[in-house]
């Protein structure tokens, strides 16, 4: 049966669960001019005199300049073929023979990278339904000579040759910033790559440092405040997780700016999912430098606290606990009240995994020393939240986790637990009494209107 009588029958169908997207190879190379003449395979580096080395060198890094159309799967097969051969020797080359990084070579290398891989991203071709954790990427499909180039790249950063001096003339903030947008690339292979190359750039640059930071930061804002699109932000929080661990005490404003004003709203993003276990451990990084960063991280996360989404609640809970896991006593005294309000929120939603996972805090041993230290705070606000779950929620066992808590309340302050449980019951008491005189009072309300329609009507 076609999709679209399916429609015509049932109107409600989802339309993507009828057709699964499959994995799409398409690609940048899609958009280049194909204006290149055939390639002619040149000799091997390996047989030929040390003394005629370089200038071939220099001549197959010219000739893998050329770049071919990918989406035409039988064009230029020979030269193709000659390209991807020559690649993957230069590859070896650097990989094995030392002293092959002379001045010369610096600007080819570095321009053989760039015409290969700097070019402009094709828009999205993936519907706005579009789920990376259910359907296949769209793939990039020159990448069997892509690929090759990233390698290429990575042994010229990591060659025990490498001269950061001669290097800077070419990678610098352009190159840097063409770098950095290639992070939009559907394909999670080049992604993979791009994050090794920026990290060893990072580290090799002083001079570009805080212009890559800035960048990022950037690319983030826009994410954030824009086009809520862009699919490297995990993998360039990946690169900033190891960054931030690497920041010097004290911490600059602008880094601790960079986290309120960057990280922090990162968390509101739909596809907080795809990035969320890189973004909390930038977050928790930032809290094992500087402790007093505790309270504004907390309270912004409150603020960002999801209202409608199961799955994102869940997510929250989990950061908190991994915050929670490093703070200490002082800054938790700061947060308690407002984060606890949250929790009893967590704990009475009818949604039973965000219930479950807010309940699993009482499994944390150093939490619960947090608790117990703090409990003529804590049990007042969860107590109302727990009792009443004990006694109405509907599933099993978010009632069995609830009664463990309330046990647990017990026994750290059995005197409190029982003031809690006799004012719990007065005042459902005084609602109860509340309930009958205002239902008592509907009845003579009503009673009222009959008498008045009765006399009306005679």
């Amino acid at each position: 049966m076609s999709a679209k009588i399916v429609d015509r029958i049932d109107p409600f169908t989802n339309k993507a669960s009828i057709k699964r997207k499959q994995k799409r190879s398409q690609g940048s190379s899609h958009y280049r001019t194909k204006d290149h003449s055939e390639l002619t395979a040149l000799p091997q580096l390996k047989d030929t005199p040390p003394a005629e080395q370089q200038d071939l060198f220099i001549k197959k890094l010219q000739q893998c300049c050329v770049v071919f159309d990918f989406m035409d799967p039988i064009s230029d097969l020979k030269s193709k073929e000659i390209k991807r051969a020559c690649l993957n020797e230069l590859v070896d080359y650097i990989t094995a023979t030392r002293g092959v990084l002379t001045e010369p070579v610096y600007p080819e290398m570095v321009k053989m990278i760039a015409c290969n891989i700097f070019r402009t991203l094709p828009p999205s071709d993936n519907p706005s339904d579009f789920d990376p954790e259910e359907d296949d990427p769209t793939l990039e499909a020159s990448w069997p000579h892509l690929q090759f180039v990233y390698e290429f790249f990575l042994r010229f950063l990591e060659s025990p040759d490498f001269q950061p001096s001669l290097a800077k003339k070419y990678i610098d903030q352009k190159f840097v910033l063409q770098l950095l947008e290639l992070f939009d690339s559907e394909d999670p292979r080049e992604r993979e790559f791009l994050k090794t190359v920026l990290h060893r750039i990072y580290g090799k640059f002083l001079g570009l440092r805080a212009f890559i930071r800035k960048q990022i930061n950037n690319f983030f804002l826009r994410f954030i405040y824009e086009t809520e699109s862009f699919n490297g932000v995990g993998e360039l929080l990946e690169i900033l997780g190891s960054i931030i661990n690497g920041f010097a005490l004290p911490l600059k404003v602008e880094h601790k700016q960079f986290l309120t004003k960057v990280l922090i709203p990162l968390h509101k993003a739909k596809s907080l999912s795809l990035y969320h276990a890189q973004l909390a451990y930038c977050v928790v990084q930032f809290l094992e430098k500087d402790a007093t960063l505790t309270e504004p991280v907390v309270r912004g996360l409150l603020k960002f606290w999801p209202k409608t989404c199961s799955q994102k609640e869940v997510m929250f809970l989990g950061e908190i606990e991994e915050i929670l896991d490093v703070i200490e006593p002082t800054q938790f005294q700061k947060i308690q009240e407002p984060l606890f309000k949250q929790i009893a929120r967590c704990v009475s939603s009818p949604h039973f995994q965000v219930a479950e996972r807010a309940l699993y805090y009482w499994n944390n041993e150093y939490l619960m020393s947090l608790i117990e230290e703090n409990s003529n705070i804590i049990m007042p606000i969860m107590f109302p939240a727990l009792y009443r779950i004990s006694k109405e929620h509907w599933n099993q066992t978010i009632v069995a986790l609830v009664y463990n808590v309330l046990k647990t309340f017990m026994e750290m302050n059995g005197k409190l637990f029982d003031e809690l449980t006799s004012n719990y019951k007065a005042d459902r008491q005084k609602e109860k009494k509340k309930e009958k005189e205002r239902e008592e009072l509907w009845k003579k309300l009503e009673k009222l209107e009959l008498k008045d329609k009765a006399k009306l009507a005679s």
